[in-house]
């Protein structure tokens, strides 16, 4: 039986190496929150909090992330006794939606249950490879030259997959500029729901059914599965979904309906590591091909995507391209690698990265700690919280 005796939440800026624009909003940073699970012990697993900072992708942001689980989720957890990570997502289930905020508890769970097991987390989830194909996401350029440098770099870099973000007025143009440029490389395409359920609209998406891409990513909004259903049934390339499915009902409502012919799934979308391999036995049971999509984590999100990413029904490229790709230096003591376009699984127990405490504190923006208390077994205990001043510039590094 496992029990938490101390939380740590750290509230951790980096900023990105490029500007990353999407349908809806631009980043120059990233702004995430890390959880820190010891139980008695001593032993520790470390999860992410992978929300955006605005509610452009989710309605979650990090302020909302930070309040959830400081009022809500650390008392659960600290009074919650449990033997294997889906008891702690159940009881952490108790908290309706904020899923962002339940996976980054739900990721430091598994990976102190791996630790203590002495099992490679990859393992844990039932994951069997020693390797997994990394793709790579690409944001809205400035114009299309600038986005030919950006795929001609990651191509060189070996990834194995290439995902562009597209919006109306940057869709069909600089696709086939891609395509045209780089014929042998797969393609597939991001609209973050932009897309509106109009004859316009969907006679542009079905445009690009002609350039022979891998998929076309959630063209319309979360709840427009009606709308999916009817783009896929008008075209040969598969229809992703992402943000439409947030658990295993939805999943099971679109696959009724036909909505879509691959599956993108989010760790932090799905509220954590035991939801997120729920979905992958679901879609697997139905012969649907899933792939494992980035919030841009840092080293310790990462280190989940890649183990979950060794499931055997991710049959495509997941995003867990290497650290560099986004930070000049990751808050990892070793950066996540890619390879020739695989990223290597862990061997050792638990999730194989680990945050650099000495880095973390420099980069920290908020702490808290808050530690069981002895004499109220299931009440909040008394929490400490401190605020280091905001670091601006950082070392050097090295996925």
């Amino acid at each position: 039986m496992t029990r938490i005796d101390r939380i740590e939440l750290h509230r951790v800026r980096l900023p990105l190496v490029h500007r990353f624009q999407t349908s809806s909003h631009a980043k120059t940073e990233l702004e995430h929150i890390l959880v820190r699970l010891t139980d008695g012990d001593g032993a520790e697993g470390w999860g992410e909090i992978a929300s955006p900072s605005g509610p452009f992708y989710s309605a979650e942001t990090v302020e909302t992330c930070w309040s959830v689980a400081v009022d809500h989720l650390v008392p659960i957890v600290l009074g919650t006794d449990w033997e294997h990570p889906g008891e702690l997502a159940r009881a952490m289930a108790r908290v309706r939606g904020n899923r962002f905020a339940r996976a980054g508890f739900d990721m430091a769970a598994w990976a102190l249950w791996s630790l203590r097991r002495g099992v490679p987390l990859a393992r844990a989830l039932g994951g069997g490879r020693d390797t997994v194909e990394a793709g790579v996401s690409l944001g809205i350029e400035p114009g299309i030259d600038a986005l030919l440098e950006q795929v001609g770099l990651r191509v060189a870099e070996g990834y194995r997959r290439v995902k562009l973000k597209i919006a109306p007025g940057w869709d069909v143009e600089p696709v086939r500029a891609v395509r045209a440029a780089f014929p042998g490389v797969p393609v597939h395409v991001d609209a973050n729901g932009v897309y509106e359920d109009t004859e316009e609209h969907h006679a542009i998406l079905r445009e690009l059914d002609g350039c022979g891409l891998l998929m076309v990513e959630q063209p319309f909004a979360p709840s427009a599965l009606l709308a999916h259903a009817r783009l896929q049934r008008t075209m040969e390339t598969p229809v992703c979904l992402d943000e439409s499915v947030e658990d295993p009902e939805d999943l099971n409502t679109a696959l009724a309906l036909g909505a879509g012919r691959v599956l993108n799934i989010k760790v932090s979308r799905m509220g954590g590591l035991t939801q997120a391999v729920r979905a992958h036995d679901i879609a697997r049971d139905h012969g649907v091909p899933v792939w494992c999509g980035g919030m841009h984590e840092f080293g310790v999100g990462r280190a989940a995507n890649v183990a979950l990413s060794s499931l055997p029904g991710f049959t495509l490229p997941s995003d867990v391209s290497g650290s560099d790709k986004y930070y000049a230096r990751d808050i990892t003591t070793e950066p996540v690698v890619c390879t020739g376009g695989t990223v290597r699984v862990p061997s050792r127990p638990g999730a194989g990265w680990v945050p650099d405490t000495g880095f973390l504190r420099t980069v920290a923006t908020r702490s808290l700690v808050r530690e069981a208390s002895a004499a109220a077994v299931r009440a909040p205990a008394p929490h400490r919280e401190e605020t280091p001043p905001r670091v601006v510039a950082h070392g050097r590094r090295r996925r």
